[in-house]
């Protein structure tokens, strides 16, 4: 499937994901980088609520997409997507947490090991 993004960070990023799912044979990048090439319209959004109740203490999360601020948060988490409103970052930070990027993450986990995708 060929990519029709026009943002070369996107595109980049979706070239990086499935060249370290190949490289690693880990299927999770390939996973992510087919959910960012789909629509922007079909991407995960998760507010803070959500992450509370799917996601467990200590826990390292992917959010293909956008983290919105919605709710509350009280369990440290580290918090891996393509994009963050600011007040989401400042709620994961205060709860104790930590937000990375989606290339952040694939570079400090090239296995994708204890990793949970929300959509």
């Amino acid at each position: 499937m060929s990519t029709t993004k026009t943002n070369p960070q996107l595109v980049a990023l979706i070239f990086d994901l499935k060249a370290k799912s190949r490289e690693t044979e880990a299927p999770i990048w390939r996973d992510i980088a087919l959910r960012l090439e789909s629509p922007r319209r079909n991407w995960a959004e998760a507010n803070l609520s959500r992450l509370e109740l799917h996601a467990k203490d200590g826990e390292t999360v992917i959010v293909p997409g956008k983290v919105l601020a919605a709710g509350s948060i009280t369990k440290r988490l580290t918090v891996a997507a393509y994009d963050f409103s600011e007040a989401a970052k400042k709620g994961i930070r205060a709860a104790g947490g930590e937000t990375v990027t989606l290339r952040e993450l694939m570079e400090s986990n090239p296995e994708g090991t204890k990793v949970r995708i929300l959509r």
